[in-house]
């Protein structure tokens, strides 16, 4: 029996109980005045960490506590909390967040041998203050193309681009007046709105794509953003840093644990697991290792569902590489944009994979083909599928209540869905971890603030999907920032194939558990 959420199936809004959960859930503590000068903000150079009472030796699945020390660039203790450290055993990776310039942590040993501390400063809490502040604007940091096509004179092609973006809250539109073409969602009540082409009728929306971005930093906050500052006379790295510490060698001696089979309703623990020779050891539940005949096996006479991003899309991409006989089918579409569609015929398996409705910023693509995921799960009758979702990386530059609004849309259907269907595998998919692009770098300020941002509002966002879908029996998450994150890989939003490969495991293994 699905147990009761306070999204109810006749209203998408929140509860003011749960938007409150909401609210206390995602508290970050910040500067309580703005800083005016560099040397107030946070500093890499000056702040440590020690290891409090380090024994001769640990057994795996025993904790040490670090101390964080943060300073300013005058070498003063802070006086304030709100800095994102990051603080790392190898590969295990904890977020760390307090209220004083004293921070502790506590990092669990996960493995047998030696291990050793590294702590890196992500963002500080000036940073933290100034993502807050935008996070919360209305200021419109990422724009899209609308394009216009219809019939000309002399059977000639009539064709506009304009610029379009989300209608949201309470400023209305971020264009004023009589501007605009609106195109609202009927289902979900979303309203896309595009200026008003000049030849052309508002019907004649074709194609959409990713626009120009718009940094809002002012020229203060630019000097914070970039990837160097010019502090005391010296170039000084502020983003990204790893600060100084002890350096002492921990041995870790073996200790033997039964770990359950993956279902719903399992928690994820912060670290989630560790890479051992490149393969995921999770915490969570045993996470199998699936052969190219396994997975075939696995996925015989279902029907898989990958909704969401680019980072499905790669999902997809590896089912098709590894199952055997799985072939794409050819649905005249754009391989990057899709949608896509496989199938398996001797075992019955089709996958899908379609993106998500805007905003969306990818190439040039059918705006028909952009549909809001909460109607894709209205329409899927449910049994022998499996549905896997997300809904985080083209979202983070728009506002929260937005945000909520459409996870209490896509929790509605999913309800809906597991009412009729209470069999169906359900799996949310977190964001993963961003990297800064080669080509970005012209544009250093903004794209240093792009990533920041990313951090921050992937928790803020991750946390309010866990909250509003928590209590729905079924439902699975698939913590894979903690998987891409505590590789030794780059960090990038597209992970490389390793990743991808143990991520395949992982949702297998809530697939087929045995």
């Amino acid at each position: 029996e699905i147990q009761k959420v306070s999204v109810s199936t006749m209203n998408i809004k929140p509860s003011d109980e749960e938007w409150e959960r909401l609210q206390k859930a995602l508290d970050w503590p910040i500067p309580d005045q703005e800083i005016t000068h560099l040397i107030q903000s946070t500093s890499p150079v000056h702040s440590t960490f020690s290891i409090v009472g380090l024994k001769e030796s640990y057994k795996v699945g025993e904790k040490i506590s670090v101390i964080i020390t943060a300073r300013d660039h005058n070498k003063n203790l802070k006086r304030y909390g709100g800095d994102f450290f990051k603080a790392k055993l190898f590969s295990t990776e904890l977020k760390v967040l307090k209220f004083n310039g004293t921070y502790s942590v506590a990092l669990l040993l996960p493995w047998e041998g030696q291990a050793q501390v590294h702590v890196r400063l992500e963002h500080s809490s000036e940073v933290v203050q100034i993502l807050k502040k935008y996070r919360d604007s209305s200021f419109p940091r990422t724009h899209f193309n609308g394009y216009f096509e219809g019939s000309g004179p002399n059977k000639t092609r009539i064709r506009e681009v304009v610029e379009c973006n989300l209608k949201w809250g309470a400023d209305g539109s971020w264009r004023k007046g009589d501007c605009c073409c609106e195109h609202r969602d009927i289902r979900t009540g979303t309203v896309w709105q595009c200026e008003r082409p000049k030849k052309l009728s508002c019907d004649k929306l074709v194609h959409h794509s990713g626009g120009r971005l718009e940094s809002p930093l002012n020229p203060f906050e630019q000097q914070i953003f970039t990837k160097k500052c010019v502090i005391f006379f010296l170039h000084r790295k502020l983003t990204n840093v790893a600060i100084s510490g002890d350096q002492k060698i921990i041995h870790v001696l073996p200790n033997t644990t039964a770990i359950e089979k993956c279902r719903s309703g399992m928690m994820t623990p912060v670290p989630a697991g560790f890479y051992l020779k490149d393969v995921w050891k999770s915490f969570v539940c045993n996470t199998r290792q699936f052969s190219s005949a396994q997975m075939g096996d696995c996925l015989k006479n279902k029907i898989v569902y990958l909704m969401g991003d680019s980072t499905t899309r790669q999902w997809f991409e590896y089912l098709e590489r590894k199952v055997p006989d799985l072939k794409r089918m050819d649905l005249h579409t754009p391989h990057t944009g899709g949608p896509l569609m496989a199938v398996e015929l001797k075992n019955n398996i089709i996958i899908h994979w379609r993106v998500h409705g805007v905003p969306l910023r990818f190439n040039k693509m059918l705006i028909t083909d952009l549909h809001y995921i909460s109607n894709d799960i209205d329409e899927i009758a449910g049994g022998h599928h499996v549905i896997v979702f997300t809904f985080f990386a083209h979202l983070v530059f728009h506002p929260i209540t937005f945000y909520v609004y459409e996870v209490a849309k896509i929790c509605q259907s999913v309800v809906a869905l597991l009412s009729r269907a209470p069999e169906t595998t359900v799996i949310i998919k977190s964001g993963n971890t961003a990297g800064l692009k080669v080509h970005m770098l012209a544009f250093q300020s903004y794209f240093v603030f792009t990533k920041k941002m990313w951090y921050l509002l992937w928790y803020l966002l991750y946390m309010k999907v866990y909250i509003m879908f928590r209590d729905i029996e079924g439902v699975i998450f698939l913590d894979v920032w903690q998987m891409t994150s505590c590789h030794y890989l780059h960090e990038n939003i597209h992970p490389g194939p390793v990743i991808i490969a143990n991520d395949v495991d992982m949702l297998l293994s809530y697939v087929c558990p045995t």
